[in-house]
């Protein structure tokens, strides 16, 4: 095979499939050949080109893949062609004050495959091997493509510094709350789920959330305010990891959080955010923001290899790699009941026989 297909996002809502050389092997790197990738909602941005990024652009940034092919340089690497392998997308540049300190994902000149630069939606990509981690034996390459998005919630969790038996509040049962509640029951917390939707609330209970409460209006109600106070001896929870993105959640953990708490914020969006500037110096709250995650993917791994029954109830939809204009059209569709969509590439034979025809 000397051609690969790529899936370049040409303009607004448009994909077109391109015939590409095949990547060679260089001297640490290796040609991927991709498994599956999962598409979150920066993707739905891009595609709808309201992202800061420029189009043409190949996307896909949380992907899994088998080492297709690897550089002679490197046969003592520890590598094999064959080996299953998820990829860290982000790259950045060692040298701004961020990387100065080892908080690398917030670098000021960061980049991100499928973001920033093209990325894995191709079926063979090279990629630097010390980008590749090896997929734990027993973990379906369908499911490994989640360790990206369980290194962002598990970053949040993180920057809050949680410890065990700590009351946690997680506002939002989307992907990222549902793995942070996930990590977060895995190190002892007790975690109180929030969300608008039912169904997601339900998703909450089976990630291991010990109560799941459904925002109606303000939060909290009268009602969910005593539990919450009953929890916590009226204090408030110590911790509120907000993967909303809106100002009300945040302004509301804000008011919610006990006196010397933290309140992460993971989620994004362009809208402004208004508060009483009485509540952090009187509170003294740690208001702390989470972006990618710290090279964490080790222990994602791991995470994932110990509750892979669970995580893989996130993927609740599959398209075909040839069918990514259908998959990006249910992604953002608020009627799906997305929660992660998965794009499963096709194998040797598919493609020869596409190829061919």
């Amino acid at each position: 095979m000397t051609t690969t297909e790529a899936a370049v996002t040409t303009s607004k809502r448009r994909i077109d499939y391109q015939t590409l050389e095949v990547p060679q092997p260089s001297p640490g790197h290796a040609v991927v050949r991709m498994h599956t990738v999962t598409l979150c909602g920066t993707d739905a941005h891009i595609w709808d080109d309201d992202y800061a990024s420029e189009l043409p652009m190949i996307q896909g940034h949380e992907a899994s893949g088998v080492i297709a092919e690897l550089d002679a340089a490197d046969a003592q690497s520890g590598w094999n062609v064959g080996d299953p392998v998820v990829i860290l997308p982000m790259f950045w540049c060692g040298k701004c004050h961020a990387c100065s300190i080892g908080r690398v994902n917030a670098c000021r000149r960061m980049s991100v495959y499928g973001c920033y630069e093209d990325g894995s939606l191709v079926t063979e990509q090279l990629i630097p091997l010390d980008h590749l981690y090896r997929v734990p034996e027993g973990v379906d390459l369908g499911v490994a493509a989640l360790v990206e998005p369980i290194s962002i919630a598990m970053q949040a969790c993180r920057r809050g510094q949680p410890v065990a038996g700590e009351r946690v509040v997680v506002a939002g049962a989307g992907p990222i709350g549902l793995l942070a509640t996930v990590y977060l029951k895995d190190i002892g917390c007790d975690v109180t789920v929030t969300d608008t939707q039912d169904a997601r609330l339900d998703l909450a209970r089976e990630f291991g959330a010990d109560r799941a409460m459904k925002v109606l209006g303000a939060f909290p109600n009268n009602e969910q305010r005593s539990v919450l106070d009953e929890l916590t001896d009226g204090d408030g929870p110590s911790l509120i990891i907000d993967a909303t993105g809106v100002p009300a959640s945040v302004a509301g953990g804000i008011d919610l959080v006990a006196t010397a708490g933290r309140v992460v914020c993971v989620g994004i969006s362009e809208a402004e955010l208004s508060f009483s500037m009485r509540r952090l110096p009187t509170k003294e709250i740690d208001l702390l923001g989470s972006r990618n995650s710290e090279n964490l993917f080790p222990d994602c791994l791991d995470l994932l290899w110990r509750y892979q029954r669970t995580l893989a109830k996130l993927i609740t939809h599959r398209f075909h790699f040839h069918d990514l204009d259908a998959a990006f059209r249910t992604l953002i569709d608020p009627s799906a009941g997305v929660g992660k969509i998965a794009i499963d590439f096709p194998d040797l034979s598919e493609r020869e026989e596409r190829s061919e025809s």
